[in-house]
């Protein structure tokens, strides 16, 4: 009789999960860090179009205020305006309404600016707030620094105090405060630049990024 012997042969297998069937962890969790980052990205790109785009309008209240004070310049008082009977009257800063649907023929520096910017009703506006802040930044930094965005409210209300004390000096005249606006729209024009500039690195840092290196 003959005898036959089984060997059991031992099967071998490859106990390392697949690669496809395990998802790979690092390479989600890295797309969801991408998607991240680029959202981030496009958001402060927004913010900086935004701030380009208000720039620009600064520049024109700018512009528009040297018009005005072009046309007519005074001292002492926020608005000269003619009355019902045609006679040229001033209003200050606490009267500045009375001025509303009148004729204006004069304004001081804030004057200027807030006529430029909407009128008296706007003069809590942005516009007016961050068009002063660069007329400030024209006469007491020297041109080219940074500007110093949203002081706090007694501090800008200093600045505005001394915009009114310049405009109110004895031996100012009407040629100097256009002067300085013309000086802020300049201001305004460096910082359009320097935000461009943010706005190139940052697409540049976006690019790297997206390439991997």
């Amino acid at each position: 009789m003959t005898l036959e012997f089984r060997v059991q042969h031992d099967v071998a297998t490859d106990a390392a999960p697949s690669s496809r069937a395990v998802p790979d962890r690092r390479g989600r969790v890295r797309r969801v860090l991408d998607h991240l980052a680029a959202r981030r990205t496009a958001a402060r790109l927004r913010r900086l179009e935004a701030e380009q785009a208000e720039l620009v309008d600064l520049q024109r209240v700018l512009s528009d205020a040297r018009a005005v004070v072009e046309r007519g310049w005074v001292q002492h008082a926020w608005f000269a305006y003619l009355d019902d009977r045609g006679r040229t009257r001033t209003a200050s800063s606490a009267a500045a309404i009375e001025v509303v649907g009148r004729p204006l023929v004069g304004a001081c520096l804030v004057g200027a600016v807030v006529d430029a910017a909407g009128g008296p009703h706007a003069v809590h506006a942005q516009s007016v707030q961050r068009s002063l802040d660069l007329v400030w930044h024209a006469l007491a930094v020297p041109e080219g620094s940074p500007v110093t965005w949203c002081p706090a409210p007694d501090v800008r209300m200093a600045r505005v105090r001394d915009l009114t004390r310049w405009n109110d000096g004895g031996d100012r005249t009407a040629e100097q405060v256009a002067g300085l606006l013309l000086t802020a729209e300049r201001v305004a024009v460096h910082e359009q630049a320097r935000v461009a500039l943010r706005s190139v690195a940052l697409r540049a840092e976006a690019g790297r990024r997206g390439s991997g290196l």
